[in-house]
């Protein structure tokens, strides 16, 4: 079996362990809209300990996030007992790393989904959007067909899920201080655990280069 051959078997493998998206919950609300949904105003400094799967491969540690609103933050990470670190800069919907792209693209979830993680929707602007209420809670699906599927309480993100013809490619949830991703037809899962945040002032421009 030739290299191209391989990639598409092993594609079509992983689509097929892939959750199927079930029908969107809750009662149709076709005069509601996705809330505007941003990161909050001024910078702040994040700290957080992160556990990271892929199939049998494991690894935990410790990292920070420096957030500017409204576009830009730099996240920078430690793997435990002090084995290594890593860093990454997105701004607006381009992340880069000082590492290979390829491996920034499998231990970092894209940019729509990092995202979220701070509130912001970012997802592309697509075609068609239904909305469903269900108590407190506000989903949306996004494209026909549908790719995207946002969660929110309010005008707080809770989930999104990425939606590849039927199946859930990837999905980012937040309850409390915690945020879960995975990508279930890759195997990959990330924890992370926020244990400190604090508004600071500007900082200093030499962050956003790597």
């Amino acid at each position: 079996m030739n290299q191209r051959r391989l990639l598409a078997a092993i594609a079509l493998v992983s689509a097929a362990c892939a959750p199927a998206a079930a029908p969107l919950r809750g009662v149709l609300a076709p005069e509601r809209r996705l809330p505007q949904l941003t990161v909050a105003p001024g910078h702040r400094l994040i700290a957080f300990k992160w556990e990271y799967e892929e199939g049998e491969i494991a690894a935990r540690g410790e990292g920070t996030f420096r957030v500017a609103s409204p576009d830009s933050v730099r996240v920078d990470f430690f793997l435990g007992g002090g084995l290594g670190s890593g860093g990454a800069v997105l701004i607006g919907e381009s992340l880069r790393s000082a590492a290979r792209q390829d491996l920034v693209k499998r231990y970092i979830p894209p940019a729509p989904l990092m995202w979220a993680v701070f509130n912001r929707l970012a997802i592309p602007a697509l075609p068609d959007t239904v909305i469903r209420i269900e108590g407190d809670i506000l989903r949306g699906d996004v494209g026909r067909p549908t790719q995207w599927r946002v969660t929110a309480r309010g005008d707080s993100i809770v989930g999104l899920e990425h939606i590849s013809g039927t199946r859930i490619a990837e999905t980012l949830t937040k309850s409390g201080s915690s945020i879960f991703y995975e990508a279930p037809g890759a195997r990959r899962k990330l924890r992370l655990t926020i244990v400190r945040q604090q508004e600071v002032g500007p900082f200093d421009a030499s962050i956003w280069s790597l």
